[in-house]
Parts: structure tokens; C-alpha cells; sequence
């Protein structure tokens, strides 16, 4: 794989500013209508200047798509099926903004890692519902009104959060009272705390609740982790990357070196446990339970490997190691990282444990974006690791790391084993993970959301279809998740007025009059769900700086589709269950799902477990393990095509 020739300008000049893009390129920006070599710049206004102006990943689509083709009869399972994207019938209008950071006068900070999109019945009347976030412009809730259709009803929700610089939002039921409340969290604008009144009018309680930390916050991951009953809340902190002055809209501009922030002890933001008081109060005991993590991390999510009940936390970090703290009986958590898993991603970025192989033993995916920023990758080089070496105080000793995805197999003895190269589940400039079974054949398929917008080239998301367990095979241009907006790769992305406040604007050099500079679309999020109520599993997506994508399967009315969907009520656990292990058993096949709540890249959703079931036309039974300790069996056949509410039977619950 060719080298970067500018690879330690990472550390002396962010490889992200917009110089060196185009210096790397090694040409000028391409404009639209440019007059001939020395001739003077357009005094006009329509001038458009493309960033990059090669864009090298656009002009491979039709070779990755071919490429693709070429692996169809490796295939095990159903693909014969397509994704449409469906956001004008959908009528949803939400548009993605983004601060000036990310824009015009971009630097490589953590505002380009966008924004979460959330999913829950908020109202109570069995259809999912969406909460859009954003940095500009105000946040969005679109009620679901069934047939693929939605309504804004951000106003009457309450839940608006304008000129708060959003990121992340995370559903949950904290009073155990059947509805789910919502937390979202911003950049130094206080993060917010909405308890629902059961029909979707959401009351800010954030203040009184305890939760309201102002700061630069990215997740927010809800679990149980003592056990009784209430749900705690672990609120993912990045680190300081922002000044005391104030841009378009409110933001805080960035630090030049902000993506240097890692190497500045200083800058160190732990993130915060809140234990759960009941009566909608909170108290941090970060210190008293030993979980101090002062990690750059974006994101985190609970996991349960050693099925004691007692949720532990792996959290992320976006520059250097990653660290699974071990839950100690709800009493205090201990770093055990080294011990399971020796060796981490360092640009950490998405997570998501599921069982990949139906052994019943919860694996974990880790993606890492922000290796890839260090090296030139050629298109054709995208599904290949590479090693570094070098630049050892950035890169906090290299051998320690991994630069690339990382899947650990979860081999049920106590022990993991790294095989993300094994199962091709690398790709380029990863962000979020969402899994689903996306052809109902009963095996976990895997979205990456991916791309780095202005000013890089175009990244494509990559779906990865379960091939049996036997790894992953591409599938994102044969199945319609790619090319976006009908072949589209790029959009305007600011205007500069050369003639008046950006005249001094590097892009401005030699120009007069309004200026369109465009960039590449990208996704950082998505969530995956039955969004039409048809059976199949649909995927909607949170682009940057652009409006959703509604991405419709029509797997349904190409054939019979098989699959159960198990929504959990608590009674001794907590209302959501959050932290069960669920079992679908049919045909002497057993699906395993845990459910964590993680959806996507900075979400953090309330949905039912959906299973595929392949052929089978009922499960023979259905069994919950859930967080107090309660094992309970539903006994069939259930019939497939429906949805099972399975309500906790409150006996011998764990002491």
C-alpha cells in the first residue's frame, strides 16, 4: 500500500486541514466554468469550486459494483432483494447543519463526527418513531404514522434544542413508568434529560434530575449496573477541544490542534457514571465505583460477557486504548482490558456485540476511523490493515494497537480472538455499526456508516451480508445502499462571499463575488428497523450536513419473510431490559440477541429484538435471561410475523 508522503504532518499539521487536502491531491480545486490558465478569476457570482477536485472514490463505484457482481454465487443467502431510498414519500424534511468547523473554515476537530439519529415509540401506539440530531438548526422528532409515513412533531414534543450544538441521543424509560424519556447530549451547551408523559410531550428535568453536565460530550449509554431495577446512566465525554469563542450559531470554535488534544494531559475530560436515586434523580459516583476514564471517547456500550447479570462497559477511545471495565457485583468496576483484549483499534469510532455465528456466545465489533486518516489508502486497498510504525509519542507506542477494524470472536471459554480480516469486515473511514438481520435467513448482517464529507474524497457505507457465519461478504452496490442519492457523491457545502467577510478565505485567492464550494455526501449514523410494518427490516440513516436517507427493503413482496420480533417488559428489571440475553429457539436452531440498546453511531435507540427465522414458519420457544436473575421460558410454536410481548415473571429474582 502506497505511503503518505505527508504522514507526519498528522502530527505537525493535522493531514485534515484543508491544505494539505489538496496539496496531497497535488492540484488545484476544480471549478465549474474556470476561465483559461492566467486569465483573471470570475467578478461574477455562480462560480462552484469542487473539494477534492478528483474524487477518486466516486469514480470506482461502478468498479466496486462490479466487483460485487462478481462475488454473487459465493453467496449462501437470499440477496434478492433491494434498498430504495424513500425520504421524499416518507416526508420527512430534516436537514443535518453543521458549524462553520466543519465547514468554511474547517479544522480537524471532533465537530465533523456529526450527529446520532435515535429510535423509540415515544407515543405509545406500537410504531417506531425517529429523533434526528443536529448541530445547527435544532433537533427533530417525526412521529411514525405507519405505511412508511412521518409527522414533525418537534414543537409539540418539546424537544427541539435550538442553537444547543446537539450530538448524540439516547432513549430509555429512567422512571420505569412504560414510556421512554430521553437524553441528549450537546458540545458545552448543558446536555438535556426529557421525562415523556407517556404521549410524547417531553418536560426538560435535566437540572433537577443532576444530569445537566456542560461539557464536550458525545454518548450517553443507559444500563442497570447494580441491579435494582433503575436504570443508570454513563455519560461519554471526548476530551477539550474547543476555545472560549463563539462562532455562527453559538458553537465554540475549535483549537487549531484540537486533534492533537490527546497529547495535552489537560484537556482531559473523564467521562461521568450516574447512579440512578429513583424519583428522576441522579448522583455521579464515578470515583466511588473506580471508573475513571479519561479517554477521547465518542462512544461506548454495555456488554455482558461474563453472564453474571452485572452489566460491564466497554468503552471507546478515538486516540489510543480502548478499556473494558469489568462490573464487580454493581460494587465498583475494574479495567480488565489487557487481560481480554491485548490489543485495541486506536481511531476507535462504533461498537456493536452480537453473536455472529448463532454459538450463543456474544462477540464484539469494534470499528476505527481515525487510523485511517494516517496513511493514503487507494480505493483498491480499502479492506486491508495495514501496520505502522513511527511518530510513537502521537501514537502511544503503535505495537500496542490495532489500525483497523478489530471483531473479537468470542470463543466461550473467557477468551477473545481478533478475526476482522478473517471475516472481511474491514472497510474505510468507519463511524457507526448497525446490525440487523436484513434478509430475515436468521444470521446478523452489519451496516458501517462511513465517508469524511468536505474536504476528502467520497467514502461508500459498506453492508456486509452474513454469509452463514463463515464471514462477510460486500453487498452495498448490489443491494441499493450505494451509490447515494441516485448516483449523487457530492453537494454544495458553503458559500464564500469573495467580495466581502471571506475576501481572505484561502479559496477566495484570486476570486470576487459569491463562491459554492461543494463536498462529498456521508453518513455517521443510522438506525435499523421495520419502519412500514411489512416484516423486512429497513434502514434510516443520519447524514452530515444533508437530509436523511430512508432506505426501504422490499425483501416482503419478493417473498414470504419469517421472523419474530420480542419486545421486553420489565417488572423486577428495569421497564426496558436493557441487559437481557434473548434466545429464539426453532428448528433446534437458536438465535442469541442481547439487548444493549445501541442502534447506531451516537445512538442509542428502544427496539424490539427482530429475528429472522429462515424457512421456519414458528420458533418453538422463546427464553429471557434478564438483568435481576429471572430466567423465563415462553413455550410455542409462536407463530411467525408478529411481534411478542414478553412481560418478566417477578420470582426468586437475584439477591
Amino acid at each position: 500500500m502506497k505511503k503518505h508522503s505527508l504522514l507526519l504532518r498528522l502530527i505537525l499539521v493535522p493531514l485534515f486541514a484543508l491544505g494539505v487536502a489538496l496539496a496531497s491531491l497535488g492540484q488545484q480545486p476544480h471549478e465549474h466554468g474556470a476561465p483559461p490558465q492566467g486569465a483573471p478569476a470570475p467578478g461574477t457570482d455562480g462560480t462552484v469550486i469542487d473539494v477534492p477536485p478528483v474524487d477518486v472514490g466516486a469514480q470506482t463505484l461502478e468498479a466496486r459494483a462490479q466487483a460485487q457482481r462478481a462475488t454473487a454465487d459465493r453467496f449462501k443467502v437470499p440477496i434478492d432483494f433491494k434498498f430504495t431510498d424513500r425520504v421524499e414519500e416518507s416526508g420527512i424534511t430534516f436537514v443535518n447543519q453543521i458549524v462553520d468547523d466543519a465547514g468554511k473554515t474547517y479544522k480537524a476537530a471532533h465537530y465533523d463526527h456529526g450527529n446520532g439519529v435515535a429510535a423509540a415509540d415515544v407515543d405509545g401506539d406500537g410504531l417506531v418513531d425517529l429523533y434526528f440530531t443536529s448541530q445547527l438548526g435544532g433537533n427533530e422528532l417525526w412521529k411514525n404514522l405507519g405505511g412508511g409515513k412521518f409527522r414533525n412533531v418537534t414543537a409539540e414534543a418539546g424537544v427541539g434544542l435550538p442553537g444547543m450544538i446537539s450530538v448524540s441521543a439516547s432513549f430509555a424509560d429512567v422512571d420505569n413508568d412504560g414510556d421512554q424519556d430521553l437524553y441528549v447530549t450537546t458540545v458545552r451547551h448543558g446536555n438535556f434529560l426529557f421525562e415523556n408523559d407517556g404521549k410524547g410531550h417531553f418536560k426538560d428535568i435535566s437540572k433537577a434530575a443532576g444530569v445537566n453536565y456542560s461539557g464536550h460530550s458525545s454518548a450517553a449509554v443507559f444500563l442497570d449496573y447494580d441491579g435494582d431495577g433503575l436504570l443508570d446512566l454513563f455519560l461519554v465525554n471526548v476530551g477539550k477541544y474547543t476555545t472560549e469563542v463563539k462562532g455562527r450559531g453559538g458553537y465554540y470554535l475549535a483549537m487549531a490542534d484540537a486533534f492533537s488534544g490527546h497529547l495535552h494531559p489537560d484537556r482531559t475530560e473523564r467521562s461521568v457514571l450516574y447512579h440512578n436515586l429513583g424519583g428522576n434523580r441522579f448522583q455521579d459516583v464515578s470515583a466511588a465505583l473506580g471508573l475513571l476514564d479519561g479517554s477521547w471517547s465518542g462512544d461506548a456500550s454495555l456488554v455482558d460477557f461474563n453472564h453474571d447479570g452485572f452489566p460491564d462497559l466497554y468503552v471507546l477511545n478515538m486516540q489510543g486504548d480502548n478499556h473494558y471495565w469489568e462490573n464487580q457485583g454493581g460494587k465498583r468496576f475494574v479495567d480488565r482490558t489487557r487481560e481480554f483484549f491485548p490489543k485495541t483499534p486506536w481511531g476507535a469510532m462504533g461498537i456493536k456485540s452480537f453473536d455472529y455465528d448463532n454459538d450463543g456466545n456474544l462477540d464484539l465489533f469494534v470499528t476505527d476511523m481515525h487510523s485511517d486518516m494516517v496513511k493514503e489508502v487507494a480505493p483498491e486497498d480499502e479492506k486491508v490493515k495495514f501496520l505502522f510504525k513511527g511518530a510513537e509519542k502521537f501514537f502511544d507506542h503503535p505495537e500496542n494497537h490495532i489500525f483497523g477494524n478489530a471483531f473479537w470472536k468470542n470463543l466461550g471459554n473467557g477468551t477473545f480472538k481478533e478475526i476482522s480480516a478473517d471475516l472481511g469486515l474491514e472497510n474505510y473511514w468507519p463511524w457507526g455499526v448497525s446490525v440487523g438481520d436484513l434478509n430475515a435467513d436468521g444470521w446478523q448482517d452489519v451496516l458501517i456508516t462511513a465517508s469524511m464529507n468536505y474536504p476528502f474524497r467520497y467514502g461508500v457505507n459498506s453492508l456486509m451480508i452474513n454469509n452463514q457465519g463463515t464471514g462477510f461478504l460486500d453487498a452495498e452496490l448490489l443491494l441499493g445502499i450505494e451509490p447515494r442519492r441516485g448516483g449523487k457523491t457530492r453537494q454544495p457545502w458553503f458559500t464564500l462571499d469573495c467580495s466581502g467577510e471571506d475576501k481572505a478565505h484561502k479559496l477566495c485567492q484570486g476570486r470576487t463575488g459569491r463562491v459554492t464550494v461543494t463536498g462529498t455526501l456521508g453518513t455517521r449514523s443510522s438506525v435499523i428497523f421495520d419502519l412500514d410494518g411489512d416484516g423486512d427490516l429497513d434502514v434510516v440513516t443520519q447524514e452530515f450536513n444533508a437530509r436523511p436517507q430512508v432506505l426501504v427493503s422490499d425483501l416482503a413482496q419478493k417473498r414470504p419473510v419469517h421472523y419474530l420480533q420480542v419486545r421486553l417488559i420489565g417488572r423486577t428489571s428495569n421497564r426496558n431490559g436493557l441487559g437481557a440475553t434473548v434466545r429464539v429457539i426453532t428448528g433446534g436452531k437458536t438465535y442469541t440477541q442481547f439487548m444493549d440498546g445501541s442502534s447506531g453511531y451516537l445512538s442509542h435507540s428502544i427496539l424490539p429484538l427482530y429475528f429472522g427465522l429462515g424457512d421456519a414458519t414458528q420458533a418453538d420457544r422463546v427464553e429471557v435471561d434478564w438483568p435481576s436473575g429471572i430466567k423465563q421460558t415462553v413455550a410455542g410454536p409462536i407463530a411467525s410475523g408478529r411481534t411478542l410481548d414478553v412481560t418478566e415473571q417477578p420470582r426468586n429474582p437475584r439477591k
